[in-house]
């Protein structure tokens, strides 16, 4: 029987092997026995099951089913007003063969599209609904539920693009240009100029840039999209406990590329995919990490974990169009230790406080800069150095939408929303605490878990790291 140890209503043993079985029994009896049973199978069950057993996946069939019912939803009650709030009359999305734009498979089937350049068109006309064109190449019988299809031959596509928006004679043309995110600048320089000779000047004098609109839709959140994002969290989160752990890491054996390269086919064999490969990075007692602009720089591939590193991934996945962003922190044990150092402990502690602080000012209709400003304030008074560069998390992993960022703590952008009731944000941050076991030196403990808004404010996704995962 392998070491165990149970801390659970006053009780503190532990038990080796089976004179320790018996040294338990002759003390508690055997109705001890059962009470530890009772007290810490439980425990050892549900830590199991987090860390093993990852959730059930929706089929690709079904995935694309319920996938098309948000896009049902959103296409049917929100994009209207929200087109009618940014004063644009008509939206033009544009797909490019080999280069489909960011928000394609948020307005349209997410589907293949390899026409040699697919047009989707909204139009308000003034009614209640939504006039949805899509002029393509390829008529994809999904598209018919949503769109009405014309399929003209090539040579045709200018006219009937011309045609489409003479019918409707919109005031302004929604274009996914000038904005400052990828999200919002899809559009092609070539296919610019298709558009506007196609349409002539009478109607390319009426482009705006749809960057606007294009935020508001993608950070909106459905209701129905929370627990399936959920499940990608958990997934997330269930891969980086098994990837710090020792069915993964041998010390003095494995390497930073072993556990990369793990996690990416453990991701694989889900049948799902990342939009970054994951990060590790090595903080070693007397050795300066390197550092990439103002952060910890990426541990190469080639570097052996050894005992007594405090170790850190960064990763995310990708499911049902929806991405996770993640970052957890481990320590290996020395040969004589039994548990993590009483100064790392502490470390961790204060990137926890910073979370505390950050939830605090997080509410619907905050500001991402004055919450980045109320939260600094709080770590200056408690003598923490931190550092604050939480983002909008949803459909990228990078997504649109407000965040908390010490690079632009003041200004923000006029594109940068308040924060939304029901989105999710990427909280990424870090504290550098001097550990005394350590001779002072300074250890980062970088943490990033995801959560969403509600109007009493953020709530976690999954439970946040409190401890290190420990490799023994």
């Amino acid at each position: 029987m392998s070491d165990k140890r149970t801390e659970n209503a006053g009780i503190s043993v532990q038990i080796t092997g089976k004179t320790g079985i018996l040294s338990f029994m002759k003390r508690y009896g055997f109705a001890g026995v059962l009470l530890l049973l009772v007290l810490s199978f439980p425990v050892y069950s549900q830590t199991l099951n987090d860390a093993k057993s990852p959730p059930k996946l929706l089929s690709l069939r079904e995935q694309q089913r319920v996938r098309e019912s948000w896009l049902k939803k959103r296409l049917d009650t929100m994009l209207l007003p929200m087109m009618r709030q940014q004063n644009m009359s008509m939206w033009i999305v544009t797909n490019e063969e080999f280069h489909a734009d960011p928000v394609t498979a948020y307005i349209a089937p997410p589907l293949p599209y390899v026409g040699r350049r697919d047009y989707f068109i909204f139009a308000d006309g003034g009614g209640k609904k939504l006039d949805r064109i899509a002029i393509v190449r390829y008529p994809e019988e999904h598209l018919k539920s949503f769109f009405e299809v014309l399929n003209p031959p090539g040579r045709d596509i200018a006219t009937t693009l011309r045609r489409v928006v003479e019918e409707r004679n919109p005031k302004s043309i929604g274009l996914n240009i000038g904005g400052m995110r990828g999200q919002t600048d899809g559009l092609t320089h070539d296919a610019y100029k298709f558009l506007t000779e196609a349409l002539g000047t009478n109607y390319s004098s009426r482009f705006v840039s749809a960057a606007p609109l294009i935020v508001e839709y993608m950070d909106t959140r459905l209701p129905e999209e929370l627990e399936h994002y959920r499940t990608a969290v958990a997934v997330t989160d269930i891969l980086t406990q098994r990837a710090f752990s020792n069915e993964v890491i041998t010390p003095g054996k494995t390497t930073v590329g072993d556990v990369r390269w793990w996690f990416l086919q453990q991701v694989n064999n889900l049948g799902l995919d990342v939009w970054f490969q994951p990060d590790l990075r090595i903080q070693r007692h007397n050795t300066e990490p390197g550092k990439t602009q103002q952060f910890l720089s990426v541990t190469e591939e080639s570097a052996v974990i050894q005992r007594g590193d405090v170790i850190h991934i960064d990763c995310g996945v990708n499911y049902m169009g929806l991405s996770t962003d993640w970052q957890k922190m481990g320590y290996v044990l020395r040969p004589a230790e039994k548990d993590v150092p009483e100064g790392l402990k502490k470390a961790l502690t204060n990137t926890n406080r910073l979370q505390d602080a950050l939830f605090t000012h997080i509410k619907p209709g905050a500001k991402g800069h004055a919450v980045y400003d109320a939260t600094m304030a709080d770590m200056q008074k408690l003598g923490i150095d931190a550092m604050i560069y939480s983002h909008s998390v949803g459909n990228q992993g990078h997504a649109l939408g407000a965040s908390v960022d010490f690079r632009r703590t003041s200004a923000g952008t006029s594109l940068e929303p308040p924060f939304r009731e029901g989105s999710y944000t990427a909280i990424e941050l870090n504290t550098s605490t001097p550990v005394p076991e350590w001779n002072g030196q300074k250890v980062t403990i970088m943490m990033e878990d995801d959560a969403y808004l509600t109007k009493d404010g953020m709530k976690w996704f999954r439970p946040r790291q409190t401890q290190f995962y420990v490799i023994r």
